[in-house]
C-alpha cells in the first residue's frame, strides 16, 4: 500500500499538473491570436486552429475507433458541438470586449457552474482572484454581446468538461475521447472556416498563427487536460482552469513588458492560494462530490 506522501505525488502528476501544464498554454492563446492578419476575422483564427488541431486529435489518438463505436453518440455529437460553439464564440468576444473582460467572464462561468455545490469557498475564492488580477488595472472596455458570447464559450466549456469527464469515467482512453470530440469539432468548425475564407492563412504571420493555436494551444493543451480529466473531476479541473488569465498576464509583463498594478498582483496571490488548495487531494469522505453527474 501507498504512503500518503506517494498518493499525494501521484495526485497532482496525474491530476492537477497536466491540467495547469495545459493552462501555461492556452494562456499564450491571446497574445498569439493578436498577431493574426488584420483581414482575418476572428472566429475565422479559432476555427482554424479547431480544424487542424482537432484534426491532429482524432488521427494521433488510439482507440478512437472503439470510442466511436461503444460511447454514446448523443454525448460525443454534444460533446463536439459545445468544443466548437466555444472556438467559435471565444475569438470574437476577445476581439469585441478585450481579452480582460473576455477571459474573465469565460473561465469564471465553468467554474460557477460546475465547481459551487462541490467546494464553494475554494471555486468563489478563485473567481474573485482571476476577476481582480485581470480587471484590477481598471483599464477595461465592456461590450454587451461580447460579454453574451463570452457566456456561451463558458458555458460550451463547462459542458464539453463533464461530458468528456463523464466518457472517460465509463472507462474510454482519455486520449480516444478527446480525439473523438475534438475530431467531430474540427468537421463542424470546417464549414464556418470555409465560409469566412482562408486566404490569410496563406501570409507568413497567418501561417504562424494558425500552427501554434493548432498544435500547441489544441493539440498538446487538450491532451495534457483529457489526461488531467483522468484523476480530477471537471468542476476541480474547470477551477484549475482559472490559471490561465495568471499565465497570460505572466507573459505580458515578461515578455511584452507590461505593468500591472499592486491590486492585481494581489489578485494573483489569492488565486495561487485558491488553486493550491484545489491541487490538494481531497478528504475520502468527501472525494465523491467533485465528480458531476450528467
Amino acid at each position: 500500500m501507498s504512503s500518503p506522501v506517494v498518493r499525494a505525488r501521484l495526485h497532482l502528476t496525474h491530476g492537477p499538473l497536466p491540467i495547469l501544464a495545459a493552462c501555461v498554454l492556452w494562456g499564450t492563446t491571446g497574445t498569439v491570436s493578436s498577431l493574426a492578419p488584420a483581414s482575418a476575422p476572428a472566429s475565422a483564427v479559432g476555427a482554424a486552429g479547431l480544424v487542424i488541431g482537432g484534426c491532429l486529435l482524432f488521427l494521433t489518438a488510439r482507440g478512437t475507433r472503439t470510442v466511436l463505436r461503444t460511447a454514446d453518440h448523443r454525448l460525443l455529437a454534444l460533446g463536439a458541438l459545445t468544443v466548437a460553439g466555444y472556438a467559435l464564440a471565444f475569438y470574437p468576444a476577445v476581439a469585441r470586449t478585450g481579452v480582460a473582460v473576455a477571459t474573465t467572464v469565460a473561465l469564471a462561468t465553468a467554474p460557477i457552474v460546475l465547481g459551487l455545490k462541490a467546494r464553494p469557498l475554494v471555486t468563489l475564492t478563485a473567481v474573485a482572484g482571476c476577476a481582480v488580477l485581470v480587471l484590477g488595472g481598471g483599464d477595461t472596455h465592456v461590450d454587451l454581446v461580447g460579454v453574451a458570447l463570452a457566456l456561451i464559450a463558458g458555458l460550451s466549456y463547462a459542458a464539453y468538461s463533464v461530458i468528456c469527464a463523464h466518457l472517460i469515467r465509463q472507462g474510454h482512453p482519455s486520449r480516444a475521447v478527446v480525439g473523438t470530440v475534438f475530431g467531430g469539432a474540427s468537421i463542424l468548425t470546417l464549414p464556418v472556416l470555409l465560409a469566412l475564407g482562408i486566404g490569410w492563412i496563406a501570409s507568413g504571420p497567418g501561417i504562424a498563427v494558425v500552427v501554434h493555436l493548432s498544435v500547441f494551444t489544441t493539440f498538446a493543451a487538450y491532451l495534457l487536460f483529457g489526461r488531467g480529466l483522468r484523476h480530477t473531476g471537471a468542476a476541480a479541473a474547470t477551477t484549475l482552469t482559472l490559471a490561465e488569465p495568471a499565465v497570460a498576464a505572466v507573459l505580458g509583463v515578461v515578455v511584452l513588458h507590461e505593468r500591472l498594478p499592486l491590486i492585481s498582483w494581489c489578485g494573483m496571490a489569492l488565486l495561487g492560494v485558491a488553486l493550491a488548495a484545489l491541487a490538494r487531494p481531497a478528504a475520502p469522505a468527501t472525494s465523491t462530490t467533485d465528480q458531476p453527474d450528467l
